[in-house]
């Protein structure tokens, strides 16, 4: 199983803007909410990648392929794509 098969696009634009090493306030203005719902989004990307820390997070993105997860990630035009885009990869 795919890591982007578990995790939502959110949650998989989140965990690539985490591997670019941006801060919470950032990855929050770039997708246009507030840091609460950033950390709502780590929380529950941890939870089911099984990692503890942002460490961890940008650590396993770059393992498995990370640069390969922009294809996932979700803008709102790709939403319904992304899951197709995720396992042809």
């Amino acid at each position: 199983m795919q890591p982007c098969d578990r995790l939502t696009g959110k949650e998989i634009q989140v965990a690539l803007l985490v591997w670019e090493g941006q801060t919470n306030r950032e990855i929050a203005s770039v997708i246009g909410t507030t840091e609460q719902v950033i950390k709502n989004y780590l929380r529950n990307t941890f939870d089911k990648l099984g990692v503890w820390s942002r460490l961890e997070l940008a650590l396993y993105v770059a393992a498995h392929g990370g640069a390969a997860w922009r294809k996932s990630a979700v803008s709102p035009s790709t939403v319904d794509s992304s899951a197709k885009e995720c396992k042809a990869s």
